[in-house]
């Protein structure tokens, strides 16, 4: 079998085994996500390294829910130092000060995505949104997470602290499959897979909040006449969102 059609497999068996197993899951949180909605309360969002996209994902979407906020810092990001990101993501002390930023309360529902779930900065975010009244999402990958210790002081990982664990069904070390002659595994999934789920969410979270009488705000695209329909729904926003 080619690579392309290798991977290709590989991704539609996981992304079917998400849409299986996963869907319990994925209902429990659109029904939290649609009850802090209706509480006049928001969705975060927050990832380090490559799950920073995940973070983005959700954000400012045609077709996609208006009150979600990504929690952002460029340190954990990779455009400034790919290499210094992942250093800093392991040290304590820093997520705290970003949940104070970002003002993450009572009835929140805060979505992280961490691929291993072991690094210290996505663990402390969870128990200190957690302790701040919010509930706590990971988006993580569960195969990784039980292969590798912590490297957080109570020996925990993200799904351990997360009041509900959507697991990405990815494999230990993200990528899938061998190539003859490379000697390490290439095609990694877990964005491709996070951003299946996320939206996955997001559909879910607008049918439920219409099952249950509550009006979920989308955006449209920009790009295809939304202009006059986002106009109201970003400055109503703004107080709340830094990144409008």
């Amino acid at each position: 079998m080619s690579a392309f059609d290798s991977y290709w497999h590989s991704l539609r068996d996981q992304m079917d085994r998400i849409a299986s197993l996963q869907r319990p899951a994925i209902e429990q949180a659109a029904g939290w996500i649609v009850e802090g909605f209706g509480r006049g309360r928001f969705l975060w969002t927050f990832g380090t390294g490559h799950s920073h996209l995940l973070a983005l994902e959700m954000f400012y979407r045609a077709g996609g829910l208006v009150r979600v906020i990504p929690i952002l810092d460029e340190d954990l990001m990779l455009h400034r130092s790919a290499s210094r990101s992942t250093a800093i993501e392991r040290e304590p002390g820093r997520a705290g000060k970003l949940l104070d930023r970002y003002r993450v309360g009572a009835d929140d529902v805060l979505i992280i995505a961490s691929n291993g779930g072991r690094n210290a900065v996505p663990i402390e975010m969870a128990l200190g949104a957690r302790e701040r009244g919010a509930r706590v999402i990971a988006l993580t990958n569960l195969a990784q997470t039980r292969a590798w210790p912590s490297r957080h002081a109570s020996g925990r990982h993200l799904a351990d602290v997360a009041d509900l664990a959507i697991n990405n069904e990815g494999v230990n070390g993200d990528a899938v499959m061998e190539v003859s002659g490379v000697g390490v595994r290439v095609g990694p999934t877990s964005t491709v897979t996070g951003a299946f789920i996320l939206n996955l969410l997001a559909v879910q979270v607008i049918e439920t909040a219409l099952e249950r009488g509550v009006r979920p705000e989308v955006f449209m695209s920009s790009n295809a006449g939304g202009d006059a329909h986002n106009a109201a729904r970003i400055e109503a926003m703004r107080p709340f969102n830094p990144h409008l």
